[in-house]
């Protein structure tokens, strides 16, 4: 399979209709039905979705109801004929990348990176090589000062989704260059239904909430077993309004240790 096409073409996209027939051609292959319906053969299970079983299981009611057909019809449709990132197969990185059963850490962003070659199903990360966002740059700062982590040079944040951190968006996808475009398509009734049996079925899990629409999130949460971080987004427009110093690096870390589980490795 061929490539998707590169960053040094992005300027290009909105205005070259030759260069949007190719992406959206090489799309439809990588988002055809089996993305989110599919008989998955190596499960035991009969799978109508494509995510990790742990997940598959924690979550199988939301499948059968109505707003997943109408999201699921949608999305698709929208991958067809737009420009829609992340790259279909990165949709559920969050969930394939850290485990039910493996959640240390939750952190809620909100919709992916809009830009050709950032957004890969993290929230807050952007792919190997592409330039750091301003607000990652600002999580890079809190990060250095509070557990004294020399600041990346990447932007990718795998290796804390790969230790059990759930680096959720509130949403999963996203139109190029329009931020919110997929909001209210029904991705929030899928995370909030994600973000609520978390904290329903596991134990002592500490939730990161930066900015109101993370903290909509702490009336589903249940203080009396799990530890619950809150502050104002890292956005260069609020940070200097409480997320510096808010040191929830080592206050996550702390508290894993106190409930005897390995701290995460924060370092990139």
């Amino acid at each position: 399979m061929e490539k998707l096409i590169g960053k040094s073409q992005t300027n290009q996209l909105t205005n070259n209709l030759s260069l949007k027939k190719q992406y959206l051609s090489q799309n439809k292959e990588l988002f055809g039905e089996e993305i989110f319906l599919k008989l998955d053969k190596k499960s035991k299970l009969s799978k109508t979705v494509v995510i990790d079983d742990t997940w598959y299981h924690a979550l199988q009611n939301e499948f059968s109801k109505d707003y997943w057909k109408s999201l699921t019809d949608t999305v698709r449709k929208l991958y067809k004929t737009k420009i829609v990132y992340p790259n279909p197969k990165k949709v559920f990185n969050a969930f394939d990348s850290t485990p039910f059963n493996k959640v240390k850490v939750v952190i809620i962003g909100q919709d992916p990176y809009h830009g050709a070659g950032q957004a890969h199903g993290l929230c807050f990360s952007v792919e190997k090589d592409t330039k750091i966002p301003p607000t990652l740059r600002n999580i890079y700062k809190e990060l250095n000062s509070d557990v004294d982590i020399s600041i990346p040079t990447t932007g990718n944040l795998q290796s804390w989704a790969d230790q059990g951190v759930l680096m959720l968006n509130t949403v999963l996808t996203v139109e190029a260059n329009q931020a919110n475009s997929h909001k209210e398509l029904g991705w929030e009734k899928f995370t909030k239904a994600a973000i609520k049996v978390v904290s329903k079925e596991l134990e002592n899990v500490v939730f990161i909430l930066w900015g109101k629409q993370a903290q909509s999130f702490s009336t589903i949460l249940n203080e009396d077993i799990h530890y619950i971080l809150s502050s104002v987004h890292p956005s260069p427009l609020s940070a200097h309004n409480g997320f510096f110093g808010c040191k929830h690096f080592s206050k996550a870390n702390d508290y894993l240790i106190k409930q005897g589980k390995t701290p995460i490795d924060w370092s990139i």
